[in-house]
């Protein structure tokens, strides 16, 4: 016996089928495919900025998770050449420099193998909501839709598992969480790795995403 739709459900299945009469290219029609059971991919990419609008990405990973096993030797990493110059400071927050950049991808190549990787994976990161609407700036032009690939945000599932290990009254207070990375993945007893680099950042949610779902499980 079927699960009958929610609401919302309803809405996710409308909204899919309409981008996929959008969608722009349809060799890329592979994006709405079902997803293989028990299998993600952890995001991170690292940028010139923080304006979705100005700025461009230089750096992309992608790591793929099947079942609780992250796949990092199967991993996609690719750096992308920006059109503008890279500023002082995004090069100390990320250090990459115009050198290490000048053979990377022009960003609609980037955005290709990256569509072709991550095929119709849903996609997990650490706050993805940036993340996701830089990759979004690139593939737009190429699909005519935005990436139909089911999101989450590790901080949300971590919000969730440690909001309802409060007593009641603090969670009526709306009790302050710590999202930070370094305390998320402290919290978890995980190890850290040095942030603001692509394939640690996705490593790092993997491997909080993982650790989530099992402590989720054990409950």
């Amino acid at each position: 016996m079927t699960t009958p739709l929610t609401i919302q459900g309803w809405y996710r299945l409308l909204k899919r089928e309409y981008q996929k009469r959008l969608l722009r290219d349809k060799e890329f029609s592979f994006l709405f495919e079902d997803p293989p059971a028990n299998e993600w991919i952890a995001i991170d990419c690292e940028t010139t900025g923080l304006d979705v609008r100005r700025d461009e990405i230089i750096s992309i990973a992608a790591i793929p998770i099947k079942n609780s096993a992250l796949l990092t030797s199967e991993r996609l990493e690719l750096l992308v050449k920006p059109k503008q110059g890279l500023s002082a400071q995004s090069v100390r927050v990320h250090r990459l420099r115009a050198c290490d950049l000048e053979q990377g991808l022009d960003a609609q190549t980037a955005a290709k193998e990256f569509l072709h990787f991550i095929g119709s994976r849903p996609l997990v990161g650490y706050y993805t909501e940036f993340d996701i609407a830089m990759i979004n700036k690139i593939v737009y032009p190429i699909l005519g839709i935005r990436l139909p690939n089911p999101q989450i945000d590790v901080c949300n599932i971590y919000y969730d598992y440690k909001f309802k290990q409060l007593p009641p009254y603090q969670q009526y207070a709306n009790a302050d969480i710590d999202l930070r990375f370094v305390s998320l993945m402290s919290d978890l007893d995980l190890p850290s790795r040095h942030g603001h680099d692509a394939f640690n950042d996705a490593e790092m949610a993997a491997l909080a995403f993982v650790k989530l779902q099992e402590l989720v499980r054990s409950k």
